[in-house]
C-alpha cells in the first residue's frame, strides 16, 4: 500500500476556469475533453472502457479509490482515460478482492489527475457551459502556459479515435465449439461484451477497425455481426459506415452498440451530432416502445443520432427512447435483421435490466 504527499494541481477548462486542488496519480501533465460520469461505483470499469479514450473523467460520487484496484475488473488491456478529477482520492483500501491501491494503479500507468475540488461546482459548470477541452497539471502552475497547451488539443468533433484503440490483431473469445460465431468489430469493444457473448453459447472473432466485410466473412464465415463501442465521432469514420453498409447488403444479422448505434444510423442515411453534454452514468431510464417496458440503463456517449432524422427516415424504425430528454436510444432497420442501442446493455458497472437484447441478436440469427 503507497502513502504519499499530495501536491498542487491546477485544473484549466477551454472557458477559462480555473480549479485547484492535489495531485492524483503520476506528477504530470495532461488534455483532453472533461466529462462527468454519475455513477456511485464502477470506476476501475470507467477507467478501462475504450470508449473514454481520450477524455478526462469528472467522478461525482465523494470517494473514487476506496475499495481498490481489482485485475479481474478491467474492460480493456489499459486505462483508457486521459485524466481523473476527483474529491476525494483514496489511496487506503480494505477489500480482500484488491490487488493494489489506484495510486499504485495510476503511477505504474501514467495517469495523472487532480483532487480535492469541489467536484459538484465542476459538474454544475460543464453541465451549464456544455463539454469542452480541459488541462490537469501538477508539475506547471502558470496558467498562460497551461492555456497555450490547451489551445493545441483539437476538439473531440471530428476526431476519429477508434483505430487507436481497436485491436492490431484478430484474436477470438469463446469456445469455438460453441452453437453461434459472431465476427466483433473491434471500435474499442468492452470486455463484458463479449463475455456476454459467451454466456449465450457464442464463439467470437475480433477484428480490428478497419477490416472489412469481404475479409471478415472469408476469414470467418460468421453467423452475425456485432459493432461494438469505441471513442471519437462517428461521422469522421467512413471506413466503418462503409462496412456496416456492406453487412446490410448481404442481409446477414447484426448488433450494434453505442458507437456501433451511430454508424448503424449512419449507414442509413441518417446524421449524428456532438450532444451539448453526453450521457454517462448508470441510471438513465428508458423506454422500449415496442413491448411498453422501461429499463434503467448505463450509458457513455458524447454523440448521438439526429432525432428528427431518425423520425423521418423510411429505412428505420425506432425502438427506445430516452425518458429524460426523448433522445433516440434503439433503432432497427425495416426488412433487415439489424437493431442497435444507444446505451450499454452489458453493463459493467450498471443494472441488468437490458441484457435480453443479447438474447435478441441470438435469436437473430436462429
Amino acid at each position: 500500500m503507497t502513502y504519499f504527499t499530495q501536491l498542487p494541481a491546477v485544473l484549466l477548462l477551454a472557458d477559462g476556469t480555473v480549479f485547484y486542488g492535489k495531485a492524483a496519480g503520476k506528477i504530470g501533465t495532461t488534455t483532453g475533453e472533461i466529462c462527468f460520469n454519475t455513477g456511485m461505483t464502477g470506476y476501475q470499469e470507467i477507467f478501462t472502457d475504450p470508449s473514454y479514450f481520450g477524455q478526462i473523467m469528472v467522478a461525482t460520487n465523494a470517494h473514487i479509490g476506496n475499495y481498490g484496484i481489482a485485475d479481474a475488473e478491467v474492460e480493456s488491456g489499459q486505462i483508457q482515460i486521459a485524466g481523473l478529477v476527483c474529491k476525494n482520492y483514496n489511496i487506503n483500501y480494505s477489500r480482500k478482492q484488491a490487488n493494489e491501491s489506484i495510486q499504485d494503479y495510476f503511477q505504474q500507468q501514467n495517469i495523472v489527475g487532480i483532487s480535492d475540488i469541489d467536484t459538484r461546482q465542476l459538474v454544475r459548470h460543464i453541465r451549464d457551459k456544455g463539454a469542452m477541452n480541459a488541462i490537469i497539471s501538477s508539475e506547471i502552475t502558470d496558467i498562460e502556459e497551461l492555456k497555450a497547451k490547451l489551445d493545441l488539443v483539437p476538439s473531440m468533433d471530428g476526431l476519429e479515435l477508434s483505430s487507436q484503440v481497436s485491436t492490431k490483431e484478430t484474436y477470438t473469445f469463446g469456445d469455438e465449439n460453441a452453437k453461434y460465431r459472431v465476427a466483433v468489430l473491434d471500435l474499442g469493444v468492452k470486455k463484458n461484451i463479449l463475455r456476454n457473448f459467451d454466456d449465450r453459447d457464442v464463439y467470437a472473432k475480433v477484428y480490428p477497425a478497419k477490416t472489412t466485410f469481404e475479409e471478415m466473412e472469408k476469414d470467418f464465415s460468421p453467423s452475425g455481426y456485432f459493432i461494438s463501442n469505441g471513442p471519437g465521432d462517428p461521422s469522421a469514420m467512413p471506413y466503418a459506415i462503409d462496412t456496416v453498409k456492406e453487412i446490410l447488403a448481404a442481409g446477414k444479422p447484426m448488433f450494434g452498440i453505442c458507437l456501433g448505434h451511430q454508424l448503424l444510423a449512419l449507414a442509413n442515411d441518417i446524421p449524428t451530432q456532438k450532444m451539448f453534454n453526453g450521457h454517462r452514468g448508470l441510471n438513465h431510464p428508458v423506454k422500449n416502445i415496442i413491448i411498453n417496458h422501461c429499463e434503467v440503463t448505463s450509458q457513455n456517449h458524447g454523440f448521438g443520432v439526429v432525432p428528427e432524422a431518425v423520425r423521418a427516415s423510411d429505412k428505420v424504425e425506432i425502438t427506445h427512447v430516452n425518458l429524460n430528454d426523448q433522445s433516440i436510444e434503439g433503432i432497427r432497420v425495416k426488412d433487415k435483421k439489424a437493431f442497435s442501442v444507444q446505451y450499454h446493455p452489458e453493463s459493467s458497472p450498471g443494472p441488468h435490466d437490458s441484457r435480453y437484447l443479447f438474447d435478441d441478436f441470438i435469436k437473430l440469427m436462429n
